[in-house]
């Protein structure tokens, strides 16, 4: 029997949807229910909506109150899925509080109801991530693992990006 994993939904880019009557992008519920099913995942999961925001408009509230549902989770291996924009902040507070817990954050640059999107791959890698490696908080993007004090989002260039520490 596999050990159940946390996903803990913030909303993002992963979650949003277009409004045809607004003409915009915008976030009313997530497709994670719909992902798990269409992926066919085995792992026992259990998904949490934390918050369902732009991750441009989490402010610190927001960030204590991912903090503190990683913190509550009874599943010690947990994926967030986050806006990419501020993800590296988000995952500052998490790691500043050195929980008992794996954590490992992911997003997308395109939504999962787009076509082209990389939301299917990005929660792949964050989930088998998940249940890998050491306690912790990571970032996982595009195939890479990023240990969470350890990278940025390179906004000109749309990816992340490891940084060495002095």
């Amino acid at each position: 029997m596999h050990e159940a994993l946390r996903v803990i939904i913030t909303g993002g880019t992963f979650d949003k949807a277009y409004d045809s009557l607004k003409g915009e992008l915008t976030l009313s519920r997530t497709h994670l229910p719909a992902i798990l099913e269409s992926v066919r995942c085995s792992v026992p999961l259990v998904l949490e909506i934390c918050r369902l925001l732009d991750s441009l408009q989490m402010g610190d509230e927001d960030r204590f109150a991912v903090r503190d549902a990683c913190a509550a989770s009874p599943e010690r291996k947990i994926v967030i899925t986050h806006g990419t924009d501020t993800m590296v902040q988000t995952a500052a507070v998490i790691a500043e509080a050195s929980l008992d817990r794996t954590v490992v954050l992911t997003g997308a640059m395109v939504p999962y109801s787009v076509t082209g999107s990389d939301a299917l791959f990005n929660l792949g890698a964050a989930v088998t991530a998940a249940q890998l490696l050491p306690r912790g908080v990571y970032i996982s993007m595009h195939g890479r693992i990023y240990e969470s004090a350890r990278v940025i989002k390179n906004r000109e260039r749309g990816v992340f990006e490891e940084v060495t520490i002095d």
